[in-house]
């Protein structure tokens, strides 16, 4: 599953429905025959399957999954059976007459169960065809414990079994599912009766089922047809998804060693949103929200083609690990989800030279899972699951980023070569089968001739980020000794909590080899190296870790810092700039970071540099020095902006492009006239030209024109919003509305969540971004229309929904709010998300305390004071 970029800003505060309770063993699926009957007008549906079921001990009760659902029948072998519903658990009971002999049984059940409205269990996708008639997509959403909604079977990850899937549709829909349907049948009353191939051997959360009014378009990659299905009228936009996904294919086809096993590889483009995820990696037949896949020419920038490949990479990613092979339980969930991560990253590096990801991981992936690493609400990658409540937590930045980075610490520790013949030999010996972490230690153990597990257990099962400071470089001769100590690194007070972290760790010179080391503890390593001179530690930052110089080798840095790599450029700043907000020096080393970057210096430095200020000038209140601040960082990147500029060139790198997106974003944000007169511009001209915003700036425009609203302009932004037919970009309208700085016109937009003028996701995502800049306003008004927002949030996101909209408040009072909101409204097991949230809240009151005072200096055009 790839989090959407709304689950990314609320990171962690995903929580399935509230349930306890793992299956007991001895009974498990071996195949399910299940035939649904949808009726989308109605929201609802009816079911019925026959499961084959492998009894391993005599049994007096079966226990399997369902929510929900109203059961109507349910027989063992021909025979009825009573049974019970836990509504809590999230289970039913077979209660049987006598012992179940070992050996295989036949299950059958029917029922009813509802179609939701949000993207959970099987759901509706409401939208305006382009003539304005209404139109209702149907899918499914599984992951994690939501199968068991759609019908009663063992949905938990271990039992995997094979899936014959049948369906009733519409006769002018198409219904579509993991498989190719083998059959088509017309129906008396006009409908077909699809009955889909049967399913490789699988985890219930990876089945779909999709059907509406669509269209599908094809190519071959080998034996594998890939297909993307869209609403009727856009199928066009997937030309750049079907062909990025052809050359992933056969890219990955060679990395795991195993050819994709499936006939098909389905992307099904959805026109709706979820507050929780964007992708999710059904085993042939991915779905995707559409901006998450289609590539709209007119409206899509350089950042939002680049997504498209990284998420359609990551969810083919999980065609492997996730899929083929799956962890046993959710304790390993980082298994599916940090691979994927690392293998969208990895590919984008061998098939997109252009894109420069490999310094792009170091500015982006690497400083967000190191962020969030660094308060005492983060937890090791693989933590103990025991119930359904406490799955969804694991959907988070520590899963995916902080998984992604130890994975890349692990290929750079090894080779890459050494690494992947580990993963080759663990997705030969586990396909079809399930594993915990220890497993790929011991394939990556076997491959490498020596054993990884010590060093991955180190960050794998402890929390936290280590420290590595340099505490002297003496220059001998030819060589230089260069003396270091392991530390914590944190913004609060768990950096006291001293943990020991072998870090694999390279070095050196300046234009000298590199040299490797292991650094462990707090004694001092010595360790030697080729040449004299500017010695950069954790090159290329392959390692998970912070580092820290003495004076003069920061320094020599400052000096030296064009001659640096790119990726250690980008690491100095990330770590200058961390360090200072933990409090282990003073912001005037980041600030001489800064002095260092050129005019004419990589675009990735800044818009690295554009994103800190932007943090910077947000850590200020309301005042004098917030406006200061505000006009120094428009001043500082000026220069940039005016290199690039506010339109794109032809055959422009695509490094520049981005550049300009995120400038025109933060300078918009922070009151550039030129900038915000410019959108104003664009964005009144919409009303006699749907494109008028060239596509290359589109977003970042729109972005200004709603943060600089005036009351009259937000009124604009309304009557298009309400007259748009387009979904998608009716979708981004929304959330725009939502994104003012005006408290006034903040209140306006929570008005709308009461109107029958949008779609309930379309209310869920517009409260999620009236939070942005008003997150007391959104969580007070949250608790006070819980009822309604309980009507708007997905089942699996319902814990940590409320305490994500107050996450970003100053306010001293909040974090007893939302403390005191999970006790009265959520079991103690759904409690953890909250918990985050709150100790992230008192890490940044913290850095405000520390760093408040060097940024105001350096507003007013001064420096920060001066400090080790």
């Amino acid at each position: 599953m790839k989090l959407s970029l709304a689950a990314a800003l609320l990171i962690g505060v995903a929580s399935p429905a509230f349930a306890v309770g793992q299956l007991p063993e001895g009974v498990a699926p071996v195949s399910y025959d299940i035939t649904i009957r949808p009726d989308a007008k109605a929201m609802s549906f009816s079911g019925e399957e026959t499961v084959t079921v492998d009894v391993a001990r005599a049994t007096k009760a079966i226990v399997l999954n369902a929510a929900d659902l109203k059961i109507t029948t349910a027989t063992l072998d021909g025979a009825a059976i009573p049974f019970t519903l836990d509504p809590v658990k999230q289970q039913v009971t077979l209660t049987l007459p006598t012992l179940a002999a070992i050996g295989q049984h036949k299950l059958h059940f029917a029922w009813t169960g509802t179609v939701n409205s949000s993207a959970s269990g099987f759901f509706a996708i409401d939208y305006t065809n382009p003539d304005g008639s209404a139109a209702r997509m149907l899918a499914t959403q599984f992951e994690a414990p939501d199968a068991r909604r759609f019908a009663p079977m063992w949905d938990e990850p271990q039992y995997k079994a094979t899936f014959t899937l049948s369906t009733v549709a519409p006769g002018a829909q198409t219904a579509f599912s993991n498989m190719p349907a083998m059959s088509v049948t017309p129906q008396q009353d006009g409908t077909k009766l699809y009955r889909f191939a049967e399913t490789p051997k699988m985890s219930s959360y990876l089945l779909f089922l999709g059907m509406g009014d669509v269209e599908r378009k094809t190519v071959m990659a080998g034996k594998t047809e890939i297909g993307i299905i869209t609403r009727r009228g856009v199928v066009d936009q997937g030309d750049y998804a079907l062909a990025q996904a052809k050359r992933l294919l056969t890219y990955y086809n060679d990395y795991f060693g195993q050819p994709y096993p499936l006939p098909k590889l389905d992307m099904i483009a959805g026109p709706g949103s979820s507050q929780f995820f964007g992708a999710m990696e059904n085993w042939g037949a991915i779905f995707y929200f559409e901006p998450e896949l289609l590539y709209d020419q007119k409206r899509a920038t350089q950042s939002g083609k680049q997504r498209i490949f990284t998420v359609v990479a990551h969810e083919m990613a999980h065609q492997w690990f996730g899929d083929l092979v799956t962890m046993k339980w959710w304790d390993d969930l980082w298994l599916n989800e940090g691979f994927a991560s690392w293998m969208e990253n990895k590919s984008s590096i061998d098939l997109n030279p252009d894109w420069n990801a490999a310094a792009t991981a170091v500015a982006q992936d690497r400083e967000s899972a190191l962020q969030v690493d660094s308060t005492s609400g983060t937890h090791p990658i693989i933590r103990h699951v025991e119930t359904v409540d406490q799955i969804g937590e694991g959907f988070d930045g520590i899963t995916y980023a902080k998984g992604q980075a130890v994975i890349g610490m692990m290929e750079s520790t090894l080779g890459a070569d050494t690494f992947r013949d580990g993963i080759r030999r663990y997705m030969a010996k586990y396909k079809y089968s399930n594993t915990a972490t220890d497993q790929l230690w011991s394939e990556l153990s076997a491959a490498a001739g020596t054993p990884v597990a010590d060093i991955a257990h180190d960050f794998t099962l402890q929390p936290g980020v280590p420290l590595v400071t340099m505490t002297s470089a003496r220059c001998v001769g030819t060589e230089t000794k260069v003396t270091m100590t392991q530390g914590r690194f944190a913004y609060d007070g768990s950096a006291k909590q001293l943990l020991t972290w072998r870090v694999p760790l390279t070095l050196g010179v300046v234009g000298q080899p590199v040299t490797r080391a292991i650094v462990r503890g707090a004694k001092p390593t010595t360790v030697t190296v080729q040449g004299c001179g500017t010695v950069v530690l954790n090159r290329d930052k392959g390692g998970y870790a912070r580092v820290a110089y003495d004076a003069p080798a920061h320094a020599a840095i400052v000096r030296d810092f064009a001659s640096l790599a790119l990726t250690d450029q980008l690491g100095t700043l990330g770590d200058d700039f961390a360090l200072a907000k933990g409090g282990n020096q003073r912001l005037d080393r980041y600030f001489a970071d800064v002095g260092a970057i050129g005019a004419d210096a990589n675009p990735l430095l800044w818009e690295t540099l554009a994103g800190q200020l932007s943090d910077l000038g947000g850590r200020l209140p309301k005042g004098a020095a917030k406006t200061a601040m505000r006009a120094r960082i428009v001043a500082t990147l000026a220069p940039a902006l005016e290199r690039v500029g506010l339109q794109a060139k032809q055959d422009e790198s695509p490094l520049i492009s981005t550049l300009r997106e995120t400038l025109i974003a933060v300078q918009g944000d922070n009151g550039d006239p030129v900038v915000a007169e410019t959108a104003r511009r664009y964005v009144a001209a919409l009303a006699t030209d749907t494109n008028a915003i060239p596509a290359a700036i589109r977003q970042p425009i729109l972005g200004t024109y709603a943060n600089n609203a005036t009351p009259a302009e937000w009124d604009a932004l309304l009557k298009l919003t309400l007259a748009e037919k387009n979904p998608v970009v009716k979708n981004g309208y929304v959330r725009l509305l939502g994104y003012s700085d005006d408290d006034a016109l903040a209140r306006r937009a929570l008005g709308l969540l009461s109107t029958g003028d949008l779609t309930t996701p379309q209310k869920a995502s517009l409260l999620q971004t009236v939070a942005s800049n008003h997150p007391d306003m959104a969580f007070d008004f949250a608790v006070s229309n819980l009822a309604l927002v309980n009507t708007l949030v997905e089942t699996s996101n319902r814990a940590g929904f409320v305490a994500g909209l107050g996450a970003g408040s100053d306010d001293p009072a909040m974090p007893a709010k939302i403390t005191g909101f999970a006790t009265a409204n959520l079991p103690v097991a759904a409690r953890g998300a909250a918990k985050a949230k709150v100790a992230a809240m008192a890490a940044r009151r913290l850095v405000n305390a520390r760093i408040r005072g060097d940024i105001a200096a350096w507003a007013t055009g001064g420096t920060a004071k001066s400090g080790s």
